[in-house]
């Protein structure tokens, strides 16, 4: 089970629930488990810098990396082989701290098979690790995409809010399982309330044969939210009367 935020910012509100050390990112993962990267949407991070960061957190935390907007916003899934090899070249150099890419698309995306399923093989024949898609469209919330999606080893992201009923519920590979949750009912900006983190507790609780990882990623970091929330998360999920 991994919980954390999307960026490893410490909010001086929440500095003294953090050990000292020589950067953010190292304070922040003797606290959290596991960092969702948005910033390689914006831009290209150097190998070196991928290197870097593996090498200052410890052995067990895993990054989640969003794949870049290139990719999912300009390109739109459209003949993206170079830049994939790109992209994955540079992440390739977390090692086995690279937990998940993360694939986010537009909300006008519509789901088309034919450039959906080439997408998707070009991207299994370079990648074999854990993927997320979080797609905004309804078109995706079908269950003869959740089919494609469970072929290809690719998960579907619960996100909150969500923008269809189905969004909020994981789909796809059922072997990972990603909650993306970025703030209600202001989106980045609000906080969420102690009996809905609890509910996302016991979510996170329940067994399954056949989920091996959970994901839960805050990302109402806005105001600062989404460190107390994480921090929060984790003090429910070790509390044993957290009932929801």
């Amino acid at each position: 089970m991994y919980v954390g935020c999307a960026g490893w910012t410490v909010p001086a509100a929440h500095a003294g629930r953090f050990p000292e050390g020589d950067s953010h990112l190292q304070r922040y993962s003797l606290v959290f488990n596991c960092v969702e990267i948005n910033s390689s949407f914006y831009r290209p991070h150097r190998p070196a810098t991928y290197t870097r960061w593996a090498a200052t957190v410890p052995k067990d935390f895993r990054f989640a990396v969003k794949m870049p907007r290139v990719i999912s916003h300009q390109a739109r899934l459209h003949d993206c082989a170079p830049a994939l090899r790109t992209f994955l070249a540079q992440v390739d150099q977390l090692g086995e701290k690279l937990g998940c890419l993360l694939l986010q698309l537009p909300p006008g995306l519509v789901y088309q098979p034919r450039v959906a399923l080439a997408f998707f093989d070009e991207l299994r024949s370079l990648h074999e690790g854990p993927v997320a898609c979080e797609p905004r469209h309804a078109s995706w919330f079908a269950p003869a995409v959740d089919r494609h999606l469970r072929d290809h080893g690719i998960s579907r992201v619960a996100a909150d809010p969500a923008r269809t009923p189905q969004a909020a519920i994981p789909a796809g590979d059922p072997a990972l399982q990603y909650l993306r949750l970025h703030g209600s009912p202001r989106i980045y900006y609000d906080s969420y309330a102690d009996a809905s983190l609890c509910r996302i507790a016991l979510t996170l609780r329940q067994a399954s044969s056949q989920t091996t990882r959970r994901w839960c990623i805050f990302d109402n970091t806005a105001l600062g939210h989404a460190t107390s929330n994480a921090l929060e998360l984790i003090d429910c999920l070790g509390a044993s009367n957290c009932s929801g």
